[in-house]
């Protein structure tokens, strides 16, 4: 293990100062301390994104990395009008309207926003290491073999948003965990050490856990995956729009997009995002393909996940 600890080590070191940006998207997650902790040296800036009416878990983390690493933060409290505002651009940009996409991506596109504002021109991000290294919570309890195949399927068909996101906005983006060297060394490490019990807990990205825990605080580098909805608060969209969007309101709405364009809205949210995205693009549906998703019929290839609507499993 100490062998593949070293490896991980030089080749992600060797990534991070190959970066040329100067801004860190950081959310005190593991995967951006990691990045932290390598670039320390060159000070750069760093930037969170945090919900000012919703509940988020990143602030705490992302302050303790910043000060532990000497990196300066700028936080960015965004109110939920200029989240809902950023929603349009985001679901403009990505030409969907999957709710978790969303939820996720409108963090992502408010952080390059900010550095487009504050005169940056690139941003550092932790893409990838989720898909690599089996940092997803769904995958955490699976057995050993089925994990193994799931993360062949995760990484052959991996997408990064912020990639479109950053060129609608000119903004380049640089993930150190999508060098190539790191990839290819990410795919011979065993299934074993990237989803492991440790203290009576199974972790994913364990082998990252144990190979960084001497150099990121404790508290980060064994820090339970928090996807960028929950970090930066935008999982209270979900709660928002259930409580602006009536049931016989939604209940009306939901039959009538059913009835006219054939696409089945599962919910509220669902719905207030399809409304964007259908005056945008018009209606989803593909019907010159044999494999669709059951409720948007969009076309869909070799997955269970509608990356259009967000269904999962289809």
């Amino acid at each position: 293990m100490e062998n593949i600890s070293k490896k991980i080590y030089e080749v992600l070191e060797e990534s991070c100062n190959s970066c040329k940006s100067n801004l860190i998207s950081l959310s005190g997650g593991l995967d951006s301390s990691i990045i932290a902790y390598f670039l320390k040296e060159k000070n750069p800036r760093s930037v969170a994104i945090i919900s000012e009416d919703f509940v988020s878990t990143d602030l705490t983390y992302c302050q303790m990395i910043s000060k532990e690493m000497k990196i300066p933060l700028s936080i960015y409290n965004v109110p939920t009008s200029i989240i809902l505002d950023a929603i349009d651009n985001t679901i403009k940009i990505l030409k969907n309207f999957n709710d978790i996409e969303i939820r996720n991506n409108v963090v992502m596109y408010l952080a390059m926003k900010w550095a487009k504002e504050n005169n940056e021109k690139s941003i550092i991000t932790g893409d990838g290491a989720d898909e690599l290294f089996a940092g997803y919570n769904f995958l955490i309890n699976k057995p050993e073999k089925e994990l193994e195949n799931e993360i062949k399927r995760l990484c052959s068909i991996m997408h990064f948003p912020t990639q479109k996101i950053g060129k609608a906005l000119g903004i380049e983006i640089e993930s150190p965990f999508l060098n190539q060297n790191m990839i290819e060394l990410a795919n011979q490490i065993p299934t074993n050490v990237k989803v492991k019990e440790e203290n009576g807990k199974r972790y994913g990205k364990w082998i990252l856990r144990k190979t960084f825990e001497k150099y990121i605080p404790h508290q980060i580098a064994w820090r339970e995956k928090s996807p960028m909805q929950e970090g930066a608060g935008t999982v209270g969209l979900t709660n928002l729009f259930e409580s602006i969007i009536s049931e016989e309101s939604y209940v009306e709405r939901k039959l009538t997009v059913e009835k006219e364009d054939g696409v089945v809205i599962r919910s509220r949210e669902s719905m207030y995002y399809y409304k964007i995205f259908k005056k945008m693009f018009g209606s989803p549906v593909d019907n010159n393909s044999q494999e669709t998703c059951p409720y948007c019929k969009h076309e869909v290839k070799n997955s269970k996940f509608c990356r259009m609507c967000g269904a999962f499993p289809i």
